[in-house]
């Protein structure tokens, strides 16, 4: 008896020690995948996610940009596809992310590809007020079911975005480069602010944003798509046409683009960039004459719109340079595109990559 009571004494021991070996020398990862805290979302939802958070997918395009600067190794879908020369800037490892769609004016998103990608958190984008978004919310998570779904303030506003990146940061764990993003965002801003506060009306030069490839869409003053025309202190030619904030924008004809002549114009379209010279209609017009049409940097987003997002943040100072290069010459652009790319594009460019960029955009040599 006294033995059977021995090794029923060992066996327990054995298995407290075991018990105890197994806890210490779980990897944290796994013990933090079991544990779970509750947040409180941008509309003040309380939300239980992950104590990790390890992977995470967006509902709209401007979300899973900041996602894919400040957290690329935990995005496991995008709701675009990338061009074969948007691919040229973008990592081989990033390059093959699954394509679940959205709902953001396609309305073309699957909760079944979405859940697919077995997310640990999914984030979805609302209005800056927030209010009227909360029952979509609600339904999202309804069929999302067990995943988590995250309200975020949308990031369209370039002026204000920082808040919502530095609370992605928070959700996925990547303070650090979320800090970085924001940083650079408003050592920008806040030489643009300066600057454009100074301007005198006589100064102020008159852009066109022209849209589609022919080059007759555009935004007015006032839109989320031609923020930056304003924030740099450019006059938007396109205000007279009295549509106010427009996010699908408005057409107009050729002889109203003539009648206002705008001194700058900047465009997105790589067809209007390429046949813009040749065309005897915009030669007309001073910013052809003059040769100061630009062509918004393509990849992997674009710098200028589409998406209006954080890809904007470097479309701060190239617009700053378009627009008013004598009044920028202290900005490196050369170097900012460097940094921009390596902090948040994954990509590292030489002075001679950054600096084709920037021509092929139609910035002067000397303006960079």
């Amino acid at each position: 008896m006294e033995k059977k009571i021995k090794v029923i004494i060992l066996l327990l021991i054995v298995l407290v020690v075991a018990g105890i070996a197994t806890h210490l020398f779980l990897s944290p990862s796994t013990v933090e995948s079991q544990e779970s805290k509750n947040m409180t979302d941008m509309i003040n939802r309380s939300v239980e996610v992950p104590a990790s958070v390890g992977s995470v997918v967006a509902t709209s395009p401007p979300m899973t940009t900041v996602l894919y600067m400040i957290a690329p190794d935990k995005l496991k879908a995008v709701n675009f596809e990338w061009t074969d020369d948007e691919l040229k800037y973008v990592p081989s490892q990033y390059a093959n992310y699954p394509n679940v769609g959205g709902w953001y004016g396609t309305q073309d998103g699957s909760y079944e590809e979405f859940i697919a990608t077995e997310p640990d958190v999914i984030i979805e984008s609302i209005d800056e007020g927030g209010d009227g978004d909360a029952s979509t919310v609600e339904e999202r998570q309804n069929k999302f079911g067990t995943i988590p779904v995250i309200a975020v303030k949308d990031t369209t506003n370039i002026e204000k975005i920082g808040e919502s990146i530095l609370f992605m940061g928070e959700v996925v764990g990547a303070e650090d480069n979320a800090n970085k993003l924001n940083d650079f965002n408003n050592k920008y801003l806040d030489i643009v602010h300066d600057k454009a506060s100074k301007l005198s009306d006589s100064d102020k030069k008159t852009v066109y944003y022209a849209q589609g490839d022919d080059g007759l869409q555009t935004n007015p003053s006032h839109s989320t798509h031609g923020q930056l025309i304003d924030l740099v202190g450019g006059v938007n030619v396109a205000d007279a046409a009295g549509q106010g904030n427009t996010t699908n924008g408005v057409q107009v004809s050729m002889e109203q683009v003539i009648s206002w002549n705008p001194d700058i114009i900047i465009t997105t379209d790589p067809e209007f960039y390429a046949s813009v010279y040749s065309d005897s209609n915009w030669g007309k017009i001073n910013a052809v004459k003059n040769h100061e049409v630009y062509l918004s940097p393509q990849s992997p987003f674009k710098w200028f719109d589409r998406p209006v997002g954080a890809n904007m943040i470097i479309g701060v100072p190239w617009t700053a340079k378009v627009i008013y290069p004598d009044q920028y010459k202290d900005i490196d652009m050369v170097g900012a595109t460097k940094e921009f790319y390596s902090n948040f594009y994954h990509m590292d460019l030489s002075d001679n990559d950054a600096k084709q960029l920037l021509l092929d955009s139609g910035l002067k040599e000397s303006n960079l």
